[in-house]
């Protein structure tokens, strides 16, 4: 699946529950604890693949699940440079984390920074609309 496949499914995904939430009138530090991630195992298990195995993509005591994906990941399908016979296809914009090639690809590993998960960091960028969140993710588009 491409990037901008999965950026697109995951905003679809995203807004459906968060409308869902607005509508029974939730605000916003009410929507912020609902996508707790023990939470969100119980209530919306198609959110994330990794939730029908109970399994946190960073292990972290209180793991969020508003964000998903970062705000200072950077992606274009087509690819954003070349590093010798490689293109890469993303990047962070912060520099956190590390690459991994995968035939002549190379793709950001977030695994190790859980920047968006934490409650502090969703708070300072909440929006109702996650794809205005993650606005400059897609550098196709630019």
């Amino acid at each position: 699946m491409s990037y901008t496949t999965w950026f697109n499914k995951h905003a679809f995904k995203h807004k459906t529950i968060v409308d869902k939430l607005v509508k029974q009138g939730f605000n916003e530090d009410e929507i912020i604890e609902y996508f707790e991630f023990n939470n969100m195992v119980q209530k919306e298990n198609d959110f994330c693949p990794l939730y029908a195995k109970n399994k946190k993509c960073h292990e972290m005591k209180e793991l969020n699940c508003y964000l998903c994906a970062c705000p200072h990941f950077r992606f274009n399908d087509d690819g954003l440079d070349k590093y010798n016979d490689s293109t890469i296809l993303s990047k962070c914009d912060i520099n956190n984390g590390s690459k991994i090639k995968s035939g002549d690809v190379i793709h950001h590993n977030c695994s190790s920074c859980s920047v968006p998960h934490h409650k502090h960091f969703i708070k300072k960028h909440f929006d109702l609309d996650w794809k205005k969140i993650m606005n400059e993710c897609d550098l196709h588009e630019v």
